[in-house]
């Protein structure tokens, strides 16, 4: 893995506020030419610190007004159950990020959909066929306080 100095911080924040700036820009941004700041972008990609570029959308501009926030707790945290819920979790389109916990909960869903009308055909007919869950405790997003995508500048 490679070593992060405060330049690749500088350069991986950044990115992570704008991932379309040039190799120009970018390089300006930071203080470096563009030769040298595209071989640092390189090898963050190649080390795999920077694991790919895309575009930050709004759900809800995309027709899907609805964000829920999944606790998911199985009977059994055994291996085979473990594996088969989440190669399960991976073929869902409305679950956007699963994250496995600490605590009561094994792990938590991030889902979006349409309406309330499409959230109860997903529960029951997607989350429902995966055999192994003992319970799921649902929040509903009616706000965002915040949503970033950039580290905190205390790293570097």
């Amino acid at each position: 893995m490679k070593e992060i100095d405060a330049k690749d911080w500088q350069i991986i924040r950044e990115l992570q506020q704008d991932g379309r700036l040039t190799n120009q820009e970018l390089a300006a941004r930071v203080n470096l030419s563009p030769s040298p700041c595209l071989r640092r972008v390189r090898l963050l990609e190649e080390a795999g610190v920077i694991t790919g570029y895309s575009a930050n959308v709004d759900p809800r501009a995309c027709g899907l007004s609805i964000t829920a926030f999944i606790l998911v707790a199985l009977q059994r945290p055994e291996r085979d159950a473990v594996e088969n819920f989440e190669k399960s979790i991976q073929r869902i389109d409305e679950i956007l990020d699963c994250y496995l916990l600490t605590g009561e909960a094994d792990y938590m869903l991030r889902v979006v959909v349409a309406d309330l009308e499409e959230y109860e055909r997903f529960v029951r007919k997607r989350l429902h066929a995966i055999p192994g869950i003992s319970s799921m405790k649902t929040s509903l997003v009616y706000g965002t306080v915040k949503s970033s995508r950039v580290f905190p500048h205390s790293h570097g």
